[in-house]
């Protein structure tokens, strides 16, 4: 009879036994998928962030500028550097990328602020695109 429920507690321990070595690589696989989606999705939205970002510090400059001149006269500064007390807080930032905006004036009340994008250079497409002050 001690035999006998020897043979069968070995029987149930066979059966009781936890997860098989594929079944746990299955498991991880998936995991990595997910993860993987999941990344590809998160660095879209920040590249998005970081446009929107953008845009917005170029309407704030926009603004700047046009405060400047209200106050000389109509006339455009020669650099953004000099419509920083009209800013908040007073400094002018970099664009998300860590580039200066360009600041260029086209006649006597005529102005663009641009963003050269990602790769810091004129042109490019998604996150390398252009954002300019007269596009809005």
């Amino acid at each position: 009879m001690m035999n006998k429920c020897k043979d069968t507690t070995k029987k149930q321990r066979r059966h009781q036994g936890g997860f098989t070595l594929i079944e746990l690589m299955v498991v991880v696989a998936i995991i990595a998928i997910l993860a993987t989606t999941a990344g590809i999705y998160l660095f879209g939205a920040l590249d998005d962030a970081d446009q929107a970002k953008a845009q917005s510090e170029i309407k704030a400059l926009k603004g700047a500028v046009t405060a400047y001149m209200l106050k000389n006269n109509r006339r455009l500064p020669e650099s953004l550097d000099q419509v920083s007390e009209f800013m908040d807080p007073p400094k002018i930032p970099q664009d998300p990328w860590g580039n200066a905006y360009v600041y260029t004036k086209d006649g006597a009340r005529k102005f663009t602020i641009i963003s050269y994008g990602a790769d810091g250079t004129p042109g490019g497409t998604g996150p390398n695109e252009d954002i300019s002050s007269d596009n809005f």
